[in-house]
């Protein structure tokens, strides 16, 4: 096998396994803060988004069906971690945003985690930081489009 065979192979291999660990994680997270790990990744989401959003938006995030996303808001919104309002331009239509304590509440159980995560990163310089932030967006969004695919595709 080639150095560059071997070098995909170790980065698929490395790829598995961080998914797994990242998997568990998110899982363990969730189970702290009492919710679903999608709704973990549904608050992440919507702290990168720059305002408030449509429930079908929080669909389209989350590669969730609109019948579930509107129950994942309604999880959230119980747990008090988000707030629907209305659309200052369409008063038909509700926005979600998160609740003014959610990222503290958030930042609480993930003070430990963040600081082991932050230690991991220093040991890079900001030329392999730029390289790790674009391999994770472009895999990020093959990621999204294999998912579209693999929904869409009959079996």
């Amino acid at each position: 096998m080639s150095n560059r065979s071997e070098l995909l192979a170790r980065v698929v291999g490395e790829s598995q396994r961080h998914y797994a660990a990242y998997t568990l994680f998110n899982q363990a997270l969730a189970d702290r803060i009492g919710l679903h790990p999608t709704d973990v990744q549904c608050i992440a989401l919507l702290d990168l988004e720059p305002g408030p959003v449509t429930t079908g938006e929080i669909a389209r995030l989350t590669g969730l069906a609109s019948g579930s996303a509107s129950r994942l808001v309604d999880r959230l919104e119980k747990a008090g971690f988000v707030e629907r309002r209305h659309d200052p331009n369409d008063r038909r239509r509700a926005l979600v945003a998160l609740a003014p304590d959610a990222a503290a509440r958030i930042a609480e159980v993930w003070e430990t985690p963040g600081k082991a995560f932050g230690a991991m990163l220093d040991r890079y310089s900001d030329e392999q930081l730029e390289i790790i932030a674009d391999y994770l967006r472009k895999a990020a969004e093959v990621g999204r489009d294999q998912a579209r695919r693999l929904g869409t595709e009959t079996a």
